[in-house]
């Protein structure tokens, strides 16, 4: 029976006594069936515990990079903080960088500077951009990115949603609640070069163009990341376009779902339907008082749990094979919003 635990191990793990597992082991007599099946079962418990035995008393230094607004920064540092101790008996660390003003440049300046570091890791969310793949290359720790994936750069797996996959969802939802009237639909999106966003916009194009009667997109960016210049833009729009029913708000600006709101309320104009993205603290209001339709969610915590096991694997500390597989899109509505406290 070949094994690589001393007995102690074995007997502290069966129940049973050194000696015991001694005459099993070596194959002595006096020893009933049930007892080798014990032993053998210990052993077996063993070896898929080796995992934890290997982490236990290991600590891992994580850098996390996020180019984001303010709150869905301090989104990421709340869900990774929370999920921290149910990735014992390993022993995270994690570094912050919470980088608020869209400049590439910082995100290059901090890649380097971490890659130079005592660093076991990194979790990015940033730019799909040149000179920020660049950077990503030229470092010498594992590399998963968040949220929205850089699939030029040497990450070891993305964690996050299909970006795709929720536009079309978008789409599919706002399609259903519009069904055969006519109507335009409203896309807000952020600025930058984020990949997950142009993802989403992808999708929700092909499957709006794909399905039900054709309907124009009108969109407003938020190139300021200014909740006052979004209502400005929207209320622009709107004067123009007298047909707009429907709104696809498919980025995590601060403010900027109540600023869509505000802006058709101020010209007395309704919507029939409205979904965004993540389930935060204002888009859980605007749903509570039915000014969301649906929400686009997936579980941070998940994403980061999987992105530090990641890291784990790609430094030898888990076993197995890494895989990339698409966080579960949750479609959250007035109906089923659950009790959240922020």
């Amino acid at each position: 029976m070949k094994h690589p635990y001393r007995i102690r191990e074995i007997a502290a793990q069966s129940g049973l006594s050194e000696a015991t597992v001694d005459r099993v082991l070596h194959g002595r007599g006096g020893v009933r069936e049930s007892t080798i099946r014990e032993v053998r079962q210990a052993i077996s418990d063993l070896d898929r515990q080796r995992s934890q035995v290997r982490l236990g008393g290991r600590t891992f230094m994580i850098d996390v990079i996020v180019q984001a607004p303010p709150r869905f920064c301090a989104a990421i540092r709340a869900a990774l903080e929370a999920e921290l101790p149910a990735l014992r008996p390993a022993v995270i660390r994690a570094r912050f960088h919470l980088l608020h003003h869209p400049s590439a440049a910082d995100v290059v300046s901090v890649l380097e500077r971490v890659g130079r570091g005592r660093s076991h890791g990194v979790i990015l969310k940033a730019p799909d951009l040149p000179e920020i793949v660049a950077a990503a290359r030229r470092g010498n720790v594992p590399l998963v990115t968040l949220v929205t994936d850089l699939p030029a750069s040497p990450r070891v797996a993305y964690a996050g949603i299909d970006n795709r996959a929720a536009g079309a969802t978008a789409a599919y939802l706002i399609q259903q609640w519009l069904a055969d009237r006519a109507g335009d639909v409203l896309v807000v999106r952020g600025h930058g070069s984020f990949r997950g966003e142009d993802e989403r916009e992808m999708g929700f194009r092909a499957e709006l163009r794909g399905r039900g009667p054709h309907r124009r997109l009108l969109e407003v960016v938020d190139a300021e990341d200014s909740t006052a210049a979004v209502g400005a833009g929207i209320r622009e729009v709107l004067a123009a376009n007298p047909s707009v029913r429907a709104i696809y708000s498919l980025y995590a600006g601060a403010g900027g779902n109540s600023a869509v709101v505000a802006a058709f309320a101020a010209q007395r104009r309704p919507y029939d339907v409205f979904v965004a993205h993540d389930l935060d603290e204002e888009n859980t209001a605007l749903l509570r008082e039915r000014k969301l339709s649906a929400v686009l969610h997936h579980d941070l915590r998940t994403d980061l749990r999987r992105a530090c096991h990641a890291i784990m694997q790609a430094q030898g500390a888990l076993p197995g094979p890494i895989r990339t597989n698409p966080s579960a899109i949750q479609v959250i509505t007035p109906h089923n919003t659950p009790p959240v406290e922020f």
